[in-house]
């Protein structure tokens, strides 16, 4: 590579490399990312300016608008608009249309400022344009997997409203993914709770909607008014022994208090060669802890939910992607 000012030139030993105006290159309205970062794009032109053009744009001749439109490297020649200087490097592509589109999107997929939904609307053009492409095929090209794929093309189910909740930032993608999931109708409910500024945090909105889901995949709701006498039995005990257990774990927090006050020298003498023996059933203590906790903030979500969700018999929950959503769920 050859510096001279801002102006970056390449060897000719690459037969398809040549030096064009930037004014003969234009970007391509089908480009998969829309969004713009633009200190991003400053920095990189500050880059250019310092370092010169460490990798060429990729552009093909266009026979309907003349000069060139950009395959790859958008930022890069916007970059170069930004600088000023008349001249750019170019390697002159000849791979197809839908050839050219997955090349950007492979260069765009990584980037932080691609959104979501420019990431979805990618990968669904490519089965949408390309004979025997899936959903595994597409996440096989940009090294994705298909539990990845599928829970991008999810965010298409969006309603309109929560579409531009999340890009505007204000809903993660994780939970966007667990309200999409749901019908419109008890996507609505979500969207109003978000509305009324009844959700503290995003994962409040991933255990709801995931709650929503499971039950809106039910044929029925059990209501007690229709449950037998034995139903009914059950439930009482069900919620006496529950509600018990989880007294009798309130007690178990006074006493865990109690140790928590305790000074450590004195713990070290008072336990003298248990110490680590102790210390390893407060870890399994506060690892059930854990479970349990999550099993009663999805007991929250349910709650909540239950006064909301529309059923939906015909419903049946993908079991690939539930294991996957569990584990997210897990750690939310």
């Amino acid at each position: 590579m050859v510096r001279a000012g801002n102006l970056t030139t390449y060897s000719k030993e690459h037969p398809v490399q040549r030096v064009l105006k930037v004014s003969q290159v234009h970007r391509n309205p089908r480009q998969p990312r829309e969004y713009r970062n633009e200190d991003a794009l400053n920095e990189l032109a500050t880059s250019i300016d310092k370092y010169g053009l460490m990798q060429a744009i990729e552009a093909r001749p266009d026979n309907e608008r003349g000069g060139y439109e950009i395959v790859a490297g958008e930022r890069r020649w916007r970059a170069h608009q930004i600088l000023g200087p008349p001249r750019c490097a170019t390697i002159i592509s000849e791979k197809n249309e839908l050839q050219r589109f997955k090349r950007s999107m492979s260069e765009n997929v990584t980037r932080e400022d691609m959104t979501p939904f420019e990431e979805a609307h990618g990968y669904q053009r490519i089965p949408d344009e390309e004979e025997g492409a899936t959903i595994e095929t597409v996440a096989a090209d940009f090294a994705k997997t298909t539990t990845y794929v599928k829970l991008r093309l999810a965010l298409l189910d969006l309603r309109i409203e929560s579409q531009e909740l999340v890009q505007d930032g204000k809903i993660g993608t994780q939970a966007a993914v667990q309200i999409a999931a749901l019908n419109l109708a008890d996507q609505g409910s979500v969207l109003s709770k978000f509305v009324r500024g009844e959700f503290a945090a995003d994962n409040e909105i991933v255990h709801f909607a995931y709650a929503m889901k499971q039950q809106q995949d039910q044929a029925v709701l059990l209501v007690v008014e229709e449950m037998t006498e034995e139903q009914r039995t059950e439930r009482a005990a069900a919620q006496k022994k529950t509600r018990s257990t989880l007294d009798t774990i309130e007690q178990v927090r006074e006493l865990l208090d109690e140790i928590a006050r305790t000074k450590p020298l004195k713990l070290a003498e008072t336990l003298e060669t248990q110490v680590g023996a102790r210390l390893d059933q407060l870890d399994r203590v506060a690892e059930w802890l854990t479970k349990a906790r999550w099993q009663l903030k999805q007991a929250k979500a349910h709650a909540e939910a239950r006064k909301l969700v529309s059923v939906n018999p015909e419903a049946e929950a993908d079991s690939s992607t539930e294991d996957s959503v569990d584990r997210e769920l897990a750690a939310a």
